[in-house]
């Protein structure tokens, strides 16, 4: 009982750490003069995603030889597979219940142009990722595809940036108080960077007890730390910060909302995978597989309604829910 209990402290710093470090780079962004959209498809999505980088990086130094590199692979794999189904499925709903403020549904209000480029990134950069589980373990191989993958993510930051994607009307996102400064409009640079380096600091000292939980209820139980991280990481420290996107559906900012998705999605499908692959022996198991094919498949079917269609609906969304359950059904009744 008492590593559960303290699993879930972890999880609490964690995402204590992640919400303080979100907010530190959106003021950053703002000292830096870059727009709303980039601080909000970008620096949004990074501070989001800094759990799930640290995570997996504290598991695979400081866990054991074995079960460190499950929990971290478990990390890496889950997140993308959350944020295509289950977040998915969330703003979708949230469009739903939503639908008698919008005179255009079930049409969302979303940028196609936008969504198209993040999702052909994601596509393209995670099938890159995991074709590298194939093509053997050699150092050159492995460092050259983590190479292309971080390169490619920077790719990425520079269009969104340069507003390169189209011409289209950037949504304002509400940008909170700094958690440092809080009576200040203009907090000063060293407060922001004071709070940027605190927030790291909670979330590596959350994670180092979240690996060591999560190995030891994994032994007790006899439930793989894999499977157990998969489920549990993206959930406690991804899935909460993605409710920012029913916030912005509520004000029907969709592109806002399911950017915030897409865009952690591309950060993790190159940038984490490229950590995976270079720390890791990165051979994928035919569970790990299955996420990874879940993800393509609910993603792909988003990716071809916007591409064909040139538009998305909340029902396209929903399927993904209907994708993490079945899985996590078939995890409980131990099929996969």
């Amino acid at each position: 009982m008492i590593n559960w209990l303290l699993l879930l402290v972890a999880l609490a710093i964690i995402l204590l750490g992640a919400t303080v470090f979100t907010n530190g780079l959106e003021w950053l962004g703002k000292k830096l003069n870059l727009s709303d959209g980039a601080v909000g498809s970008i620096f949004a999505a990074v501070g989001t995603a800094m759990p799930e980088t640290l995570v997996p990086i504290i598991a695979i130094l400081f866990g054991s030889k074995a079960a460190g590199r499950e929990i971290g692979v478990g990390a890496i794999i889950g997140a993308p597979f959350m944020l295509g189904t289950l977040a998915f499925c969330i703003s979708g709903i949230a469009v739903m219940v939503n639908r008698r403020k919008r005179d255009d549904y079930p049409v969302m209000r979303v940028d196609t142009i936008v969504m198209r480029r993040d999702m052909e990134y994601f596509l393209a950069l995670y099938a890159l990722a995991i074709a590298a589980s194939f093509l053997g373990g050699h150092p050159v191989i492995k460092t050259f595809i983590a190479l292309v993958l971080f390169l490619a993510y920077c790719g990425y930051v520079l269009t969104t940036l340069r507003g390169g994607a189209g011409n289209y009307e950037v949504e304002e996102a509400d940008l909170d108080p700094c958690y440092f400064a809080p009576r200040s409009h203009d907090p000063h640079m060293a407060i922001i960077a004071a709070q940027v380096a605190g927030s790291l600091f909670l979330i590596v000292w959350g994670s180092y007890i979240f690996v060591d939980k999560v190995q030891t209820i994994s032994a007790r139980m006899g439930v793989s730390p894999f499977v157990l991280a998969m489920i549990i990481a993206p959930i406690a420290t991804e899935l909460p910060e993605k409710f920012n996107s029913v916030i912005w559906i509520n004000k029907g900012k969709d592109t806002l909302a399911i950017g915030n998705i897409t865009g952690a999605m591309v950060f993790q499908g190159a940038v984490i995978t490229a950590i995976g692959i270079m720390m890791t022996e990165w051979r994928l198991d035919a569970t790990a597989l299955t996420t990874v094919g879940i993800t393509f498949a609910s993603v792909g079917l988003a990716y071809c309604q916007i591409r064909w269609k040139r538009h998305l609906t909340p029902g396209t969304l929903l399927v993904g829910g209907v994708f993490y359950l079945a899985f996590i059904a078939f995890i409980a009744m131990g099929r996969t």
